[in-house]
């Protein structure tokens, strides 16, 4: 049975040899911590980013079957991106810059994580018809064919993924979090114009990529748009402005025979699974653990078994010890006993994880059978 299989038949419901070894990849001073302990090189370091051969490579010396992140990506967003520039080094060792999306960053030089936001460009609608409307018409170039080649002839007995975009979070990107509580309130049509836009040029790409015969095993949508508290929008402004966009592209999907959906949206979510699941979006991904504890056992019995998951599994043991680890393995059995569910790192691999430790995680996922 390969890893295609499991996982398939581990989301259906159905009995599998044993559970496939997902992961969600790695935070970059992750791998440079484990260069420098002698694991991996400099080369693997340097090229890794989620379904490359250093991310394969990876995946054969650690133990991994796959990264569910291995997916597609047309040009989805703006087109073309804004230049990144610096435009100001202030004397505390910050630097403000603007990035792609037209925001105005500010953050310590070097570091990763997320910025401060101090401006944006998207503030009105001459803003919007002159700077981004332009960069958010559909072409053809969008679909990236000789891309899209390369990436069909890979073999591989793993799951792969398409990516479909994202109805909110990007724009959230484009706005920032306070340009959008702005505009909720000072100009909804404009908004809803924008998320529209988008949305359809989002769709139109999708459709173009799944018209030349590629196939994939499910879908896959990025949207951000929750923190620890909940949602950063009301869960009825959230219906409103996106339910009917994940639905023309499900409906799309299931015409092409892909079932699985998954989407990807950090913090607590519980709020924005009915629109989600009642639009044809129904895997959870990646479950984040995080100081509000486990969400997916609440979340299937509220929903209902259509409700899969992949992800819930609490990436802090693996910066402490085997009794940790084998802690978090048992509280894992009785969700995947539910079925449809697949345990996977809670999110990208921290620094201080353990080499050694993800071996032994990974050994015993393996061993498990449902």
């Amino acid at each position: 049975m390969d890893n295609r299989t499991r996982t398939l038949r581990v989301l259906e419901g159905r009995s599998v040899d044993r559970l496939p070894a997902v992961h969600f990849g790695y935070w970059q001073e992750l791998l440079q911590e484990w260069q420098q302990q002698g694991h991996i090189s400099a080369e693997v370091v340097a090229g890794w980013s989620d379904h490359t051969a250093q991310d394969r490579t990876l995946d054969r010396l650690l133990g991994w079957d796959y990264n569910w992140s291995s997916v597609y990506r047309g040009y989805m967003d703006l087109l073309p991106a804004f230049e990144h520039r610096v435009l100001e080094r202030l004397p505390d060792g910050f630097v403000r810059y603007q990035n792609a999306e037209g925001l105005i960053l500010r953050a310590r030089e070097g570091a990763t994580g997320i910025p401060a936001e101090d401006d944006y460009l998207l503030k009105d609608r001459e803003a919007w018809e002159r700077l981004y409307l332009p960069k958010l018409q559909y072409s053809p170039a969008r679909v990236r064919p000789e891309a899209l080649r390369r990436f069909c002839d890979t073999p591989r007995e793993y799951p792969v993924g398409l990516y479909v975009g994202s109805v909110l979070g990007t724009v959230r990107n484009m706005l920032s979090v306070v340009g959008l509580s702005y505009m909720m309130a000072d100009d909804p049509e404009l908004l809803q114009e924008i998320v529209d836009t988008h949305a359809d040029t989002q769709y139109r790409t999708v459709e173009a990529i799944l018209a030349t015969g590629a196939r994939f095993d499910f879908g896959h949508f990025w949207e951000d748009i929750c923190f620890k508290n909940g949602p950063l929008v009301s869960p009825a402004t959230f219906d409103g402005l996106c339910a009917k966009h994940y639905r023309r592209m499900t409906e799309l999907l299931h015409r092409h025979g892909i079932r699985i959906v998954s989407l990807d949206c950090d913090g607590v979510v519980g709020q924005l699974i009915p629109t989600w699941l009642q639009n044809g979006v129904n895997t959870l991904f990646p479950i984040e653990v995080g100081v509000w504890g486990d969400q997916f056992e609440a979340a299937r019995r509220r929903h209902g078994p259509t409700l899969l998951g992949v992800g819930g599994m609490d990436k802090t043991v693996l910066r402490r010890d085997r009794e940790a680890v084998d802690r978090e393995i048992e509280r894992l059995r009785p969700l995947v006993a539910l079925g449809g569910f697949l345990p996977c790192p809670d999110h990208r691999l921290m620094p201080g994880t353990k080499w050694e430790l993800v071996q032994y995680y990974i050994e015993k996922i393996k061993s498990m059978k449902i």
